[in-house]
């Protein structure tokens, strides 16, 4: 289902005005259906993510059901993907595949598959949304086979061009494995309100050792309500 203009300004936590401002300037992603615009849960928070737009991560309520295990909080998934850096990459395509390769996943799960699907979504647009960040992943999410949910970061041990909405290389990538669409969403909302705080940001940006960046992790989960261990009791 895909949201409404009421719900869109619900999820960017702003007024319908600004979003009938921002479609009229063709600033947005959104689809008109019978006079009607309708907006895809992933784009909006990617475009959000991007401009630096704050999101109500309250829309994204996690399930409480355990085989979805969608309520692990935004560290520990993060704890579960891994911190990496030095990751080897010389341009987009060498560094997607130093990323996947780093992607904790089953062992059936066909890596070069998810390698194309990403590197297919990056040919219709950049994934990279500013300051040398980019967020690879799809906008219809790919769900695959895993323990759990995991966000994976890696730093890149040289820059790398990825068509950024600011033009700057890339060095650093958040990439999200997830079990259901609705884990995909919650993760990626999490994400992105993580990447508006500032002492998060911060330990991203200056390369911190994991310990501190999931100790900044951890309290930007306790500050949102989320529990940074695990909240599917």
């Amino acid at each position: 289902m895909k949201l409404t203009v009421q719900e869109a300004a619900k999820l960017l936590n702003t007024t319908e005005r600004s979003i009938y401002r921002w479609i009229k300037q063709s600033a947005i992603p959104c689809q008109s259906v019978n006079d009607n615009y309708r907006f895809h849960r992933a784009e909006l928070l990617e475009w959000a993510t991007a401009r630096g737009l704050s999101v109500s991560v309250d829309a994204f309520p996690p399930s409480r059901r355990i085989v979805d295990n969608s309520a692990s909080g935004f560290a520990t998934a993060l704890r579960a993907g891994g911190i990496h850096h030095d990751v080897e990459g010389t341009d987009r395509e060498s560094a997607l595949r130093a990323i996947v390769n780093r992607i904790p996943l089953a062992s059936e799960t066909d890596r070069e598959f998810l390698f194309d699907v990403l590197l297919a979504r990056e040919a219709m647009g950049s994934t990279g949304v500013g300051d040398g960040i980019a967020i690879p992943h799809v906008r219809s999410p790919v769900v695959l086979p895993a323990n759990q949910p995991a966000v994976t970061l890696c730093f890149l041990a040289r820059p790398v061009d990825f068509h950024a909405i600011d033009d700057r290389p890339v060095h650093t990538f958040f990439s999200l494995v997830t079990l259901t669409i609705r884990s995909h969403l919650y993760l990626l909302s999490r994400l992105s309100a993580a990447l508006q705080d500032p002492r998060f940001k911060q330990a991203v940006v200056d390369r911190a050792t994991p310990e501190e960046i999931l100790t900044e992790a951890m309290r930007v989960d306790r500050a949102s309500g989320a529990d940074p261990e695990d909240a599917t009791k």
